[in-house]
């Protein structure tokens, strides 16, 4: 009886309280994501979305996932643990990045084809305002109190700093070519802007919106055209930030405090978007070319693992639970 007891009661604390982080990844080509049992670094389900789906994001308690269907120009939300489609989310065309506010009743969606950042209450499901940015607007950095919002535009060069307060741009700093992601450091100090084209990140202080450090790379054996900056992801213990270096097939490891190379990880090919699971010990990359995610040890500095997904994998999002 004894026995019997134990084995319910570890069986019933195994089901309530050890919970598997899952991490979502948005199959341009396929029009799928694919979900991947981080602990079994495996995919444990596939499901149709909508056409041409690359950001993905979840709300804070983890029950929502938000999908940009760029095709259709709007935004999905679906069930988090089933993924059946809840409701859409109007936006502009061909909505490509977003992020919601800290109280996840705003969420900002970058429209690559009008050069717009619509914005989307929430609660009411309806478009508030849309502001006018560069051509191209991709990225999206947003404070921890979400008061500055940074979007980035691909071909006007620049990062918008927005209020969220006034929904106007306060400043437009130019980068290198082609920005794709803007990220704060966790401290609200830096964001850092990936300059695809460029082939440079961009450190800019908010505070003075001035550019205090650009970080280049160079890989041994790799041409200069192929290094091609775009998914950034911080520690939040200040250590480390890690940058998707495209068809490179590398990801930059680099001291965030120092803003030097530390080391390249080799990845798959085409290294896209980046994702952190909540203890930040393990690090996802989206590898479009090679239709495959690879899972790295952040103690470790190493790559543990390759997990095929579908075609041309683009977004990555992880549970906080």
């Amino acid at each position: 009886m004894k026995i019997i007891f134990i084995l319910l009661f570890y069986s019933f604390f195994n089901f309530n309280f050890v919970k598997a982080n899952l991490a979502y990844i948005t199959n341009e080509k396929d029009n799928t994501v694919s979900v991947i049992d981080i602990k079994k670094k495996k995919v444990i389900k596939t499901v149709k979305v909508g056409q041409r789906p690359r950001g993905i994001i979840m709300s804070n308690d983890g029950k929502l996932v938000l999908i940009c269907a760029s095709d259709d120009d709007r935004v999905e939300v679906r069930d988090a643990e089933t993924l059946k489609l809840k409701y859409h989310l109007p936006s502009g065309p061909d909505p490509e990045l977003f992020i919601l506010s800290p109280e996840n009743d705003i969420l900002y969606i970058a429209n690559e084809d009008d050069a717009m950042v619509t914005v989307v209450d929430m609660n009411d499901k309806m478009i508030i305002d849309d502001i006018p940015v560069g051509v191209e607007p991709e990225g999206m950095g947003l404070t921890n109190n979400g008061k500055v919002l940074v979007n980035t535009s691909e071909t006007t060069n620049m990062a918008h700093f927005i209020n969220t307060d006034t929904l106007e741009i306060t400043e437009n700093v130019l980068v290198d070519a082609r920005p794709r992601v803007a990220m704060f450091t966790p401290d609200n100090k830096e964001v850092w802007v990936s300059a695809e084209i460029g082939g440079t990140v961009k450190v800019i202080s908010p505070s003075n919106h001035e550019v205090t450090h650009t970080i280049g790379f160079e890989i041994p054996g790799v041409n200069e055209e192929s290094i091609q900056p775009v998914g950034v992801r911080h520690t939040d213990d200040g250590k480390y930030t890690f940058v998707a270096l495209g068809p490179a097939n590398r990801i930059a490891v680099i001291d965030q405090k120092t803003k030097k190379v530390i080391k390249y990880l080799l990845v798959g090919q085409r290294v896209w978007q980046l994702a952190f699971t909540p203890d930040q010990k393990t690090l996802l990359s989206t590898n479009g070319v090679s239709n495959d995610v690879s899972i790295i040890n952040v103690d470790k500095l190493k790559v543990e693992k390759s997990v095929k997904v579908g075609r041309f994998p683009w977004g990555v999002v992880i549970s906080p639970n």
